[in-house]
């Protein structure tokens, strides 16, 4: 008796030691939610839904017209049921590609949109994530955040089979809407043109842009975003003023093109940030700040 309760002690401790490095039961996924992050730990990936979900509305995006136009059509289209095309947004940073497809789901949420964020790290999971969403009503928008890959990885191999499908189908009730710097997602090295060949006149490029360029080929609609002038800068400034119901008078455009010239940058971003710090002064210290 002595040495079975020494067993069960040494094996409790054992197992106390254990329990923090085990992933958690897997959750049941809360279908009600609208928006997801897809989580892991150790072995395990699991659905958690995101209560207050940062979006805004589409009103709100200035200087980015034609690409919102035909990210609605095609988002539009998805949750009707219809032939719809995977994305991809790619160009300059802060003009607005992330918040655009964020602004989809007040849009769209009462249609039967739902939002599903996956970090670049688990992309190895999406057929997980299929299978768990597969048959149902809704349809859900797999959203990639400032996608890239380094030579040597290997994730965009599982993203290539959620775009076009492997084996099995493409689910009918998923898209991949991705956002990116890099127009084909992955580095492009002057040395890989020389991998190229000319053929009857024709150039054809090397087996390396080859497997990157067919890694973006995969998205059927492009969209592409560029850095903003002056009037496109201060246009998204008064809309941001507005939302803090401020004037866009003559002294918010001074110091907002002195915030962008600090900032070595005019974008959409920029524009929300200056916003951010002028509502959250009070007018003695806008006016004591442009005197200086």
């Amino acid at each position: 008796m002595e040495q079975l309760q020494a067993f069960l002690a040494r094996a409790e401790a054992l197992l106390a030691r254990l329990e923090p490095l085990l992933p958690p039961a897997r959750p049941e996924p809360d279908w009600s939610a609208a928006a997801y992050r897809w989580r892991r730990q150790g072995m395990a990936g699991w659905l958690e839904s995101v209560n207050e979900p940062h979006t805004l509305p589409l009103a709100r995006l200035t200087h980015i017209d034609n690409q919102l136009k035909l990210l609605v059509r095609n988002t539009r289209q998805f949750v009707k049921g219809k032939p719809a095309n995977n994305v991809l947004l790619t160009g300059a940073r802060g003009t607005g590609k992330s918040s655009l497809v964020k602004a989809l789901l007040p849009e769209f949420a009462d249609k039967g949109l739902r939002i599903i964020e996956v970090d670049k790290e688990h992309l190895s999971d999406l057929a997980q994530i299929m299978a768990l969403v597969a048959g149902r009503k809704e349809r859900y928008i797999l959203f990639c955040d400032d996608l890239s890959f380094e030579d040597g990885d290997d994730a965009y191999k599982a993203l290539k089979t959620a775009l076009d499908g492997g084996l099995a189908r493409r689910a009918e009730n998923m898209l991949v809407y991705a956002t990116s710097n890099r127009r084909h997602l992955m580095p492009e090295k002057h040395s890989e043109n020389r991998e190229g060949w000319v053929s009857d006149g024709e150039i054809h490029p090397g087996e390396a842009i080859e497997e990157k360029v067919s890694l973006s080929d995969r998205f059927g609609l492009w969209l592409s975003f560029y850095p903003f002038d002056q009037d496109a800068y201060l246009a998204a400034v008064k809309t941001w003023l507005e939302h803090f119901q401020l004037p866009m008078d003559s002294e918010a455009e001074r110091a907002a093109l002195q915030w962008s010239q600090l900032r070595a940058s005019r974008s959409g971003r920029v524009a929300w940030q200056f916003a951010n710090d002028w509502a959250g002064r009070s007018a003695k210290e806008r006016k004591a700040e442009l005197g200086k």
